[in-house]
Parts: structure tokens; C-alpha cells; sequence
């Protein structure tokens, strides 16, 4: 029997991944496996699990009866991806690697090796699909099937080129579907727990990692009042939205306009990069919080145009409903392009740094780096 052409799977060691490559087998490609290694610092310590997976995606490899190859992008990984980071941290934002992580590494440095190796294609574990449009001759990123765990966010900076090149195996099942799968064939890492945090900071404490990197410059942190109720330890660890690590539990809000009582909790509402301030408000609803739009730039559209002006959908964070919203061009004074959403319901704690995704229904269009969303008491 005349084999499919050849497919590149990344193997990570996880289950997604390793039913992805048993698909591919049985509808007749030729796979191999690769074992992206992206990060080398402490790569032998409690919270790096890259010797771990590589045995795991070793092992799948072995029950397949395919080849796996250990590839080592981390160079790429620190010049693409780390220093980016970086980057934006001390500017006093909020980036999310794993999306850059995507565009460069694995759908980048990988693709080509991958291309190297005589594949026509490459294929990950993600839960999203693919579909050629008939009409427009364009292929589309969707959403997985599985809503509850659609990884498509993370994806929508793919183009043309990248998605045409590209397999999502189990973006068509549920995940309850690739366990029992992965169990019936034997696989060995069918009950291995799903990754979380950021591929190459694990699961340890994310500050202490930070500080590695980033100096500490602290300040006050006030409340809406102007009034100092404490000190944050450098604006860089801090996220809007934050509720823990603050420091300042059992305090009250000045006033009771606000509804603020003393174990209302406090919230990350603005970093003032400028006055090196940390401002937090008392309530989860509090007007600092809630957004009627927000602007972005560095812009990037699965169909190599940005979409009509118009009604969609959009995520302003991962694990977030679709909010309802209408788009619209910015021509910015640098020439660079931007998107501004405005939304039918406020949104919480919109985020400089983390990325806006515009959906048509199931069809992820792309999406940019929220630069701004003004808030209720400031719009």
C-alpha cells in the first residue's frame, strides 16, 4: 500500500500529541516524530520536565513504531520568544509567550526543519482545525471541537503559508475522546496529567522566576483616594486583574461608595510606569476594572488582510467567553496597522500586552497585542 505523504508530529511526551501521531499512522502516512527541546537554563531542575517528556514522547514513539528525533531550538527560543518577553515585562506589560511560541518556534523553526526532513506537512496536538475555503482559495483556522479546551487563541497569529502546512488531528474529538483512545491502544502516557503555565517555566512559583531577570524597583501602592495602603516589589510582577500576592488584605477602601468592605478583596486596576505607583481597587465590579473597548497594534490576520469593519466575536484573554464586540481599522502615526474593539458588555480587566482574538462564528480571523483599553472613569 502506497503511504500518505510524510508528516512531522511535534512530540512533546503528552497525550494530544501522541494520539495526533497514532491517527496520522493509521490513515497511512509516513510520520516521525521530533522533541522540540525550547529552554536549556536550569533544564535539570524540580520545576523543568523536558528530560521527563522526552522519555515520554520516547516511549509513545517506541509503541508506534516510529522514528522520534530529539531537535534543540532553544537558542531560537531566547532570541525569538525569551527576550521578547522580557522586553515587554519591564515595559510594564503582560505578554503571553506561548502565542509567540506558536508563530516562532513551532510553526517556524520547527516547520522548517520539518521541510528539511522531506515532510509535506507538520502536525501538533492542538485542539483547532484547519479548512481550505472553496471560495476564497484560503485556508481557515477554527476553533477545536472540544470547547472547553479550543486552543485556537494561541494559534491565531498563523498565516497562510503555516496553516496550509499544517494538521490538528484531535481539534475534531473531545478530550474525554483522545484519553480513551490513547488508553485503548495501550499508549503510555494515556493518564499523564495535561501541561499548564508557560512551557518553559513549569509549574514553579512565577515571581521568584521573574526575578531572576527583571530588577526590583519598589514603590507605593494607593488606592483610588490617593491614599499609599502599602508597597508593591518592582510594577513588572503585577498583572491587572491580580488579586493575590498583594499584601494588603484587611484594609479598607476610604468611603463606602464603592461598597468596599474589610474582606472585600483588592484588585490590580493600573501600573503607573512614570511614578513607579501600583493602584488597586476594592471589588471585583469597581469602574477601574471594566472596559468598553480597547485599541491594538501589531496586527496579524490568519487571511493576510484584515477582515471587513463589522459585528464579531472576541477574546481579550484565554479561558474567556466570546464577547460580542464591532471592529474597527486604526490607522496609527507610524503607519503601523491596528484594530479597535468596542464592546456590547464591559470587559474586566483588559490587559496591555495580552493579545485580542476576533472570531466569525467558528473561524478564528486573527487577532493583535492589546496596546490600551480605556477604562469606565476614564473613557
Amino acid at each position: 500500500m502506497s503511504k500518505l505523504p510524510r508528516v512531522v508530529v511535534g512530540l512533546s511526551g503528552g497525550v494530544d500529541s501522541a494520539v495526533t501521531a497514532y491517527l496520522l499512522k493509521q490513515q497511512g502516512h509516513d510520520v516521525i516524530g521530533i522533541f522540540m527541546k525550547n529552554w536549556e537554563d536550569d533544564d535539570d531542575s524540580a520545576y523543568c520536565s523536558s528530560n521527563v517528556d522526552f522519555v515520554d514522547a520516547a516511549a509513545v514513539a517506541d509503541v508506534l513504531g516510529i522514528e522520534i528525533e530529539h531537535v534543540n531550538f532553544a537558542a531560537d527560543y531566547k532570541d525569538r520568544v525569551f527576550s521578547e518577553f522580557l522586553r515587554e515585562y519591564q515595559a510594564g506589560r503582560t505578554p503571553n509567550p506561548d502565542i509567540l511560541c506558536n508563530a516562532e518556534i513551532k510553526f517556524k523553526s520547527f516547520l522548517d526543519h520539518a521541510m528539511r526532513l522531506g515532510a509535506e506537512k507538520i502536525a501538533t496536538g492542538h485542539y483547532a482545525r484547519v479548512r481550505l475555503n472553496a471560495q476564497t482559495g484560503r485556508h481557515e483556522l477554527l476553533k477545536g471541537l472540544d470547547p472547553s479546551k479550543d486552543q485556537s487563541y494561541f494559534l491565531h497569529r498563523l498565516n497562510q503559508a503555516q496553516l496550509s502546512k499544517t494538521l490538528f488531528p484531535v481539534g475534531e474529538l473531545h478530550k474525554s475522546e483522545v484519553r480513551r483512545m490513547a488508553e485503548e491502544i495501550g499508549l503510555p502516557n494515556a493518564k499523564k496529567k495535561d501541561s499548564t503555565g508557560i512551557c518553559f517555566i513549569g509549574e514553579r512559583p512565577f515571581r521568584d522566576f521573574l526575578n531572576r531577570y527583571i530588577s526590583k524597583e519598589p514603590g507605593p501602592i494607593k488606592d483610588p483616594t490617593g491614599r499609599t495602603i502599602g508597597q508593591h516589589v518592582g510594577l513588572s510582577f503585577y498583572t491587572l486583574g491580580q488579586r493575590q500576592g498583594l499584601g494588603i488584605g484587611g484594609i479598607k477602601a476610604k468611603g463606602a461608595q464603592r461598597g468596599g468592605g474589610e474582606h472585600t478583596p483588592w484588585f490590580v486596576a493600573r501600573k503607573d510606569m512614570e511614578k513607579n505607583t501600583l493602584w488597586v481597587v476594592q471589588g471585583h465590579d469597581h469602574p477601574w476594572l471594566q472596559s468598553p473597548q480597547l485599541q491594538a497594534t501589531d496586527v496579524s490576520w490568519c487571511a493576510g488582510t484584515a477582515p471587513e469593519p463589522g459585528h464579531y466575536t472576541a477574546k481579550t484573554r484565554y479561558r474567556q467567553a466570546d464577547a460580542p464586540c464591532s471592529l474597527h481599522n486604526l490607522g496609527l502615526p507610524d503607519g503601523q496597522a491596528g484594530f479597535e474593539l468596542r464592546f456590547s458588555e464591559h470587559q474586566w480587566a483588559v490587559t496591555p500586552g495580552q493579545s485580542a482574538v476576533v472570531y466569525d462564528g467558528d473561524v478564528c480571523l486573527g487577532g493583535g497585542v492589546i496596546h490600551s483599553a480605556p477604562t469606565l472613569s476614564m473613557a
